[in-house]
């Protein structure tokens, strides 16, 4: 059964099934995997290794923990796997934008961006690690990141200088500067972020807006709590974010690394390797198009 059928299967389920039947069906799922495929911190930290994770890596992660059945462990116990992956001399990564859906629709609601504050909607394991010791945040009111390690100060400064929410002057560019790696842990492919600082930075090879004409009013407040506001462009919402394209590109170069440990998924890609060949696909208009009213929405 592919994984396409199993994720409709549960949507139909969650639609139809009464809440005490579903809350005892994740009972039993969840049994089934902590007997027959349980996993350590110690068994994730090999698969990262196995699949090329390395001490000194730039790492930017994305996660799903509900992605993480069968694991002996918390969220932290993940966030401490990946921090003794890199070791002392590396730097972990993570995206901790504070909305779902479009950014226009988040700047209409006329938000106040905190840094030490403001949730992070991508994720449990995101949200905790923001709160972690030794872990900077970048602040900027739609894009910000999460740093730990050697690299923290210098990939997380100057966010807020940024007109735009993943160009030259984000963390996102320096994951490349740094020759960064890309970890996807549970969670589709197309979650990978660094792929809007691609789109940015190629905007003007691309037939389509990547993003908007118009500047938005963002509030955010900085280390002394004083509230200021910066004029940004922000991504198109008719920017179709279908990057399946690239995916199979960075595949058919053998840039693509997968493994899996209990039922967990792991990607691995260079930042690098990603940007050369979204570069060769927007040579040939392949790489980003405007959205149809069907295709799926984000940032």
């Amino acid at each position: 059964m592919t994984a396409a059928i199993r994720a409709r299967l549960r949507t139909v389920a969650s639609r139809v099934l009464p809440p005490g039947v579903k809350r005892r069906l994740k009972r039993l799922v969840r049994a089934y995997h902590q007997r027959f495929l349980a996993f350590t911190p110690a068994d994730l930290q090999r698969a990262l290794w196995q699949l090329g994770v390395v001490p000194g890596d730039v790492l930017m992660v994305h996660s799903a923990f509900d992605s993480f059945l069968g694991f002996h462990g918390g969220p932290v116990d993940v966030i401490r796997a990946l921090q003794d992956v890199v070791g002392p001399g590396g730097t972990l990564m993570m995206p901790t934008i504070p909305f779902q859906g479009t950014a226009v629709e988040y700047a209409l609601g006329e938000p106040v961006f905190d840094a030490r504050h403001t949730v992070s909607r991508m994720g449990l394991i995101t949200e905790l690690f923001r709160r972690a010791p030794g872990v900077v945040r970048s602040i900027h009111p739609t894009h910000s990141v999460a740093v730990w390690g050697s690299r923290a100060d210098v990939i997380s400064a100057g966010h807020e200088l940024a007109d735009t929410p993943c160009g030259r002057l984000t963390p996102y560019a320096r994951l490349l500067d740094y020759d960064g790696k890309i970890l996807l842990a549970g969670v589709p492919a197309n979650t990978m972020t660094f792929c809007y600082f691609v789109a940015e930075e190629l905007e003007p090879r691309l037939a389509v807006p990547v993003l908007t004409r118009e500047r938005y009013p963002m509030r955010w407040k900085d280390g002394d709590g004083t509230v200021r506001v910066s004029q940004l462009r922000l991504f198109s919402p008719r920017l179709d974010h279908d990057l399946h394209p690239l995916f199979s590109e960075l595949k058919r170069r053998n840039q693509w690394s997968e493994c899996s440990v209990g039922r967990l998924r792991l990607m691995l890609v260079r930042a690098r390797d990603v940007y050369d060949a979204a570069a060769a696909l927007a040579d040939r208009g392949l790489f980003v198009r405007e959205r149809t009213a069907e295709a799926p929405r984000g940032l």
